[in-house]
């Protein structure tokens, strides 16, 4: 490897900045309208086509930690590191489509779940959610724009808060006006140029390195558990706390609900399946990065591991290579940080000024206003956060595992109707203290206690299990699956469990909220909900005079709407 990295000037990365955001801004420009529609800012008028929805939610899903921790991943634990960090990501956008179905025949006019919340408990467990998707947004846009300075600090002379600035303001300029309807169309395009990652840099990576030879040489320089591919370190540390936190990102972030309320309702399935493969397939080669940086003896720069693509690439490909993956990673992040800011908006127009402030007699301009003022708000604070520059991966898994307090809550509110308001909010608020008392070790973790948490996890675990086999195969066969997956736990997890707190606190998120859900609820007096009510109480804030049969999205432009076709 090159002993010294390679650096663009300044003007040469201000002008890669400002052709890329410019020119993304510019094409936003042939969907903007003088009277914005709400409805279309939130979700376009929930009639995207599968092909903008298929690239919409694969350039969501690969964001700023695709590219950085999927390299931390691989450089940390070795072989299996990219496997841990792709496929059970690849999988868990597969599981989002049983429970997405059911959220959308419940409410198919909704614009956030936290609108079928709403509809389902009322006010307290709706901003239980919504302040969780806030804070997981926040956290979301902090580590696309810490991504963006660490890339700008290491390619060029330019500061890693200039970075961060120029990212933030870029994604801004685009997605102010037309919010989410701005963020599909660009998704499209950056997708696109993902793919590149794939095809050119990937390989052009591994080839300049020495090819297959090379890297085959260099695993003999592993330790025993990075070299081996069913590592228990790289199960119980990556692969097992990132499989429970992405379940939670599925169902509690609005980047992902907003998507599936947007899409044209035939066009679900294959929307999913097809983000699934598209997913798994580059985010898995981006760990192979990290892999080859293992198996060369890098050392990650000033010890910060965000800087091992950046350092790989800039010290093994040449310039032109490395303008285009510098454009790569700015469109990767700007994909989903703008999706963040539309996922706010989202959020404060239709959950706290619509069906908290408004009170359902909403102003469909003053909405616009609200979602544009928290998209300013909210860029500011995730700059401002951006600056502290934390660790990308251990960001990833705390906000998902903070999560998993309302999975349970939310999914048995769609399904079971004996769930009340008090139940879902107190088993919420219950799993969110208690995994911050596991995570942060605030009490012991030895003997008793260390045993009361390791049973909440094995209860933890068997939900985990008996909710995906659930949401394909059935309640019954969701049931045995949940069991036998507690009887492993408590027969296998305790005694040791307490020893990945990661692990035990994510898990302890899942167990305790189900616990206090299903038993608030089942000695509830309160007479079962009818569902048919949900879809009598979530619509749409203006009035569309367009026939019920009227083409897919058509607010976004013809050629658009020609790729979102079968």
């Amino acid at each position: 490897m090159n002993n010294e990295l390679y650096q663009f000037s300044t003007l040469t990365v201000l002008l890669l900045l400002l052709a890329f955001y410019g020119g993304t801004y510019l094409m936003t420009l042939g969907i903007r309208k003088k009277n914005e529609d709400a409805d279309a800012f939130m979700v376009s008028n929930h009639r995207v086509g599968f092909g903008i929805g298929a690239a919409s939610m694969t350039a969501t899903w690969i964001w700023a930690a695709s590219f950085y921790a999927a390299a931390t991943s691989g450089y940390t634990y070795g072989v299996s590191g990219p496997i841990h960090y792709g496929l059970w990501g690849a999988l868990m956008i597969l599981f989002i489509y049983p429970f997405g179905r059911r959220f959308r025949k419940l409410a198919p006019n909704a614009h956030t779940l936290g609108e079928l919340i709403h509809a389902r408990h009322g006010s307290s467990s709706q901003l239980i959610l919504a302040l969780s998707n806030v804070l997981g947004s926040v956290i979301s846009l902090m580590v696309n724009f810490t991504a963006a300075g660490a890339l700008v600090s290491v390619l060029s002379p330019l500061s890693f808060q200039a970075g961060v600035i120029i990212a933030g303001v870029g994604v801004l300029l685009y997605t102010l006006w037309s919010g989410f309807r701005a963020s599909v169309l660009t998704d499209f395009a950056q997708l696109v140029a993902l793919m590149a990652i794939a095809i050119v840099i990937i390989p052009a990576v591994f080839f300049a390195m020495g090819g297959p030879t090379e890297l085959v040489a260099g695993l003999d320089t592993l330790t025993p558990e990075q070299a081996s591919f069913f590592s228990m370190d790289a199960i119980l540390n990556q692969g097992a706390p990132f499989f429970v936190a992405v379940l939670a990102y599925a169902i509690g972030n609005q980047t992902i609900s907003q998507r599936l309320f947007a899409v044209n309702e035939d066009h679900i399935k294959p929307t999913f399946l097809t983000a699934t493969v598209g997913y798994g397939a580059i985010v898995i080669g981006l760990g192979m990065i990290g892999l080859m940086a293992l198996t060369t003896g890098m050392e990650p720069l000033n010890g910060d591991m965000n800087n091992l693509i950046p350092q790989m690439v800039s010290g093994y490909l040449p310039p032109l290579f490395i303008a285009l993956f510098f454009i790569l990673v700015i469109g990767s992040l700007s994909s989903t940080a703008d999706s963040d800011l539309s996922a706010l908006s989202a959020i404060m127009m239709a959950d706290v000024y619509g069906k908290n402030i408004a009170r359902g007699k909403a102003d469909p301009k003053r909405m616009l206003l609200v979602g544009r003022l928290t998209m300013i708000i909210a860029t500011m604070v995730g700059v401002v956060f951006a600056s502290f520059a934390l660790d990308i991966l251990v960001m990833l898994v705390f906000v998902g595992a903070l999560w998993g307090a309302i999975v349970f809550p939310v999914i048995a509110s769609c399904f079971w109707n004996r769930v009340t308001n008090q139940a879902f909010t107190t088993s919420v608020l219950v799993a969110m203290v208690l995994f911050c008392v596991a995570r942060f070790e605030l009490v012991s973790l030895d003997g008793g206690s260390g045993l009361f948490f390791e049973l909440l996890a094995s209860v933890g675990g068997g939900v985990i299990i008996g909710l995906m086999v659930f949401g394909f195969l059935g309640r019954t066969a969701g049931f045995i699956a949940g069991v036998l997956a507690l009887v492993a736990m408590l027969v296998f997890a305790t005694g040791f469990l307490h020893d990945y707190t990661v692990l035990l606190a994510s898990l302890t998120a899942y167990g305790a909220s189900t616990v206090v859900c299903v038993v608030m609820s089942l000695l509830s007096r309160q007479p079962d909900f009818d569902f048919d009510t949900i879809r009598e109480r979530v619509g749409d804030y203006d009035s569309h005079e367009e026939a019920p049969g009227a083409a897919d999205d058509d607010a976004l432009p013809a050629a658009t709407r020609l790729a979102g076709q079968r």
